[in-house]
């Protein structure tokens, strides 16, 4: 027999965008099974709640996992009366309490019941179980301690799994001093504008515009310009600023949207929609819980904080355009904001990304987490019509019919695995892309120096022989015979080789 939440999802007919993670059933002995994510708990008999709303409430609360969403529809479609009875037959219990608290926060609706005078504060989530808000609230009514990290607009939930426990245990800032230990400051600090080129040309691949030279070198130029420098980077202002340095003031589509948004591909047959954005009415109050976000939890680990804005703000999809390099402009923002890097040090987060079939499939896979259930849950609450211009200027023939309905699921994301995937690709970006970087710049330098004891030129054209060289494989080509003619000369011209060669086999 099922309990909990699982129970009342059944009774209450409640359809769930993002499936509840937890199944528990009274069995004869206790278990627990974990598979792809779900969870099937068994308990003896023993456990048995009173089978009402208030019995199988107080079970999920006090057994299973805090899921936003489906308080939320199941509240809407309750209405206030059970909880108003529970919260009067137990006026100082911690789950009727709690079950008030998040009824009232959800809906904006005041039960009728009076304010709780007794009994300690007790916490609305488990600040061991989720990350929490660090600048507590306390809430009198109901005698809460309200450390949600979010706002009721917008409340992203990351469960403290050991998996995302160990990722943010990762000390960003003595990696990099390893790194300056091992390579020196001065090592590291120039390879700083290169990683700013990386990570712009790795973005612009992510989203399959490789060969655009000028918008590469505009976004890292924004990179460069504004990361942590922004007074709050969420603002439409910043937002614009950002947006308006990676595609030129004279682009299309500049500003927050005033039109749908789907993320997918064309064909020739037709459009196939991945991901559905919340109404472009939605997007100033789902900014404005990011943002509350990013506030409430100042001083928790900035690995998850980075992982949370990155994507909060890639799934709200605020912008007519650029949101996918918005998005990973955010990390790096966060971490220079938090203190987690150093001024002038950028990740090339977007490079890791691109470096392996492994991290390009997880970015993809980490990004279908929400969007494939919201889709598996809207499939048929879409179409294409007659195009209509947009008060924003955009020209669509997309209609989406329950933008009232998936409001639920895209105010209440839960983003466990986009912190645990950031974590991991923010330790790879620290201890192999930098190091390997850094390395290479190392090299370069000694072959540089060790050219120059050869001929002494300048430091630009001992550049152009040094790739020349290492891309042809240690010969001479033509074309550096007629740029140099002082490889015409075989004793200096192999001096030059083996110079060089030698900087970087030793």
């Amino acid at each position: 027999m099922l309990v909990g939440f699982s129970a009342l999802r059944e009774r209450y007919a409640i359809e769930l965008a993002q499936p509840l993670r937890v199944k528990s059933a009274i069995g004869t002995v206790r278990s627990h099974h974990e598979s792809q994510g779900q969870v099937e708990n068994h308990y003896p008999p023993g456990y048995q709640p009173e089978d009402s709303f208030a019995g199988h409430f107080a079970f999920g609360l006090k057994y299973e996992e805090i899921h936003l969403e489906f308080f939320a529809r199941l509240f809407t479609a309750i209405g206030p009366e059970p909880l108003e009875q529970w919260c009067c037959q137990e006026p100082f219990g911690q789950y009727a309490r709690r079950a008030g608290f998040f009824y009232e926060w959800l809906t904006g609706s005041t039960l009728q019941v009076p304010d709780v005078t007794n009994g300690g504060y007790v916490e609305a989530i488990s600040s061991g179980a989720w990350l929490t808000r660090t600048t507590l609230k306390r809430n009198r009514r109901w005698r809460i301690k309200d450390n949600l990290p979010g706002s009721s607009d917008f409340c992203p939930l990351v469960r403290r799994t050991p998996a995302v426990e160990q990722a943010l245990a990762f000390d960003l800032n003595d990696a990099l001093k390893d790194l300056d230990n091992a390579f020196g400051a001065d090592i590291l600090m120039r390879t700083a504008s290169w990683l700013t080129f990386k990570e712009s040309r790795a973005s612009f691949l992510i989203e399959k515009e490789s060969d655009q030279g000028d918008r590469i070198q505009r976004f890292a130029h924004v990179i460069a310009q504004y990361c942590g420098q922004l007074d709050d980077p969420l603002s439409e202002e910043s937002l614009h600023t950002i947006q308006q340095g990676i595609l030129g003031q004279d682009a299309l589509g500049l500003g927050l949207r005033r039109s749908p948004v789907f993320v997918g591909q064309s064909t020739m047959r037709e459009d196939i929609v991945h991901y559905i954005a919340p109404h472009y009415e939605d997007v100033p109050r789902f900014m404005q819980g990011l943002k509350t976000f990013e506030e409430a939890t100042k001083g928790a680990a900035p690995l998850a904080r980075a992982g949370v804005i990155a994507f909060g703000f890639v799934y709200i999809h605020p912008m007519r355009d650029g949101n996918g390099r918005i998005h990973r402009f955010l990390i790096n923002d966060t971490l220079n904001r938090d203190g987690a890097i150093p001024d002038g040090v950028i990740l090339p987060v977007s490079a890791t990304i691109t470096s392996s079939m492994d991290f390009r499939v997880g970015y993809d896979r980490t990004l279908d987490l929400f969007s494939k259930k919201l889709m598996r849950r809207y499939a048929g609450c879409y179409r294409f019509g007659e195009l209509k211009t947009y008060e924003d200027g955009t020209r669509s023939n997309f209609i989406f019919s329950d933008y009232e309905d998936a409001r639920f699921a895209w105010r209440y994301p839960d983003l466990t695995e986009h912190v645990l995937y950031t974590g991991r690709v923010i330790e790879h970006t620290v201890r192999t892309e930098m190091a390997d970087e850094a390395r290479v710049l190392v090299l370069f330098q000694r072959a540089q120096q060790q050219l120059k004891e050869v001929v002494e030129m300048p430091d630009h054209d001992a550049s152009r022989i040094i790739r020349s060289l290492k891309e042809n494989g240690w010969q001479v080509s033509g074309k550096l015979k007629k740029n140099f003619p002082l490889f015409e000369d075989d004793v200096t011209s192999q001096r030059i080789v083996e110079a060089v060669r030698s900087a970087f086999e030793t």
